[in-house]
């Protein structure tokens, strides 16, 4: 998807609360992140996904800030939650008639962990009381793909979001399927890095690769050749998150998207409502 005017002052308040966070109570380099940030905009290219121009604008701001994970605390924070929930929630998915879809279903609600948005959801909530609304039709064809498939490549993308994720890996391989997971290759926002992949257990459940890219999504042209090779070897590709979903939903077909819409661009992209869980084929 390409970049929207509606997308600027998003991208002004994310750089500005990613300021804040690296450097607290120091407005002069708040400052200077802003002036940076209006320099940069008449430069932008709106043909690019938002998530190409985030991975740059953030760039600017380590320089500036001299911090390259602005967001660790809240990463470490998401993680150790989402955690702590993990017994509970394999519970659910154990009593369950299709543990599935209640996997799936628990691992797209994770991916209203996003520091990135403006609108703070409850995620810990949503966990135990927000129904399963995932498209039946989009399960189904899931579900026969996965049949006569032995492999499935998922693209994470926030942290705790990549706890619960562990849940949905268990029950692909509890179906004999081979899983690979992949994740940002440096900190970006709160998406999730080999470090966190590590720290809630991905590493132990299955392979876990980097995208090879440092933006809040898998921009094709900037990833790894590492990356590319396995991405088209595999027999399906479950994009996971908002920011994935910019990315790519314009660059190949054959991908199942599931996110929840977090922004009012993606709100008229998809025609969902904001806080729908989103799950597809295209």
């Amino acid at each position: 998807m390409q970049t929207t005017l509606d997308c600027i002052p998003c991208f002004l308040r994310q750089a500005l609360k990613a300021g804040r966070l690296a450097c607290p109570n120091q407005e002069e380099v708040h400052k200077q992140i802003i002036y940076k940030f209006c320099e940069l905009v008449p430069q932008l290219d709106l043909t690019l996904s938002p998530p190409a121009l985030a991975g740059k604008i953030y760039g600017h701001i380590s320089k500036i800030t001299k911090q390259k994970d602005p967001f660790k605390e809240y990463k470490q924070d998401a993680n150790k939650k989402a955690l702590q929930m993990l017994p509970q929630l394999k519970q659910i998915i154990d009593q369950s008639p299709d543990k599935l879809k209640t996997a799936l279903h628990i691992s797209i609600i994770g991916n209203y962990i996003d520091a990135g948005i403006e609108t703070n959801f409850n995620w810990e909530d949503a966990l135990f009381k927000e129904k399963n609304t995932l498209d039946e039709q989009s399960f189904q064809l899931f579900i026969q793909k996965l049949q006569t498939s032995s492999s499935i490549m998922i693209l994470g993308d926030n942290t705790g979001e990549i706890a619960l994720d562990t849940l949905l890996v268990q029950e692909l391989k509890s179906k004999r399927k081979q899983v690979i997971y992949v994740v940002r290759d440096k900190p970006i926002i709160n998406d999730a890095t080999l470090e966190d992949a590590q720290e809630v257990g991905m590493t132990k459940l299955c392979e876990v690769i980097s995208s090879g890219v440092s933006s809040p999504g898998t921009v094709l042209e900037n990833c790894s050749q590492q990356f590319i090779q396995y991405f088209k070897k595999a027999d399906i590709i479950l994009s996971k998150g908002q920011g994935n979903f910019e990315a790519l939903i314009d660059k190949k077909d054959g991908i199942f998207f599931a996110f929840k819409v977090k922004c009012p661009v993606v709100v008229k992209l998809t025609g969902k409502k904001l806080g729908e869980s989103v799950f597809f084929y295209k």
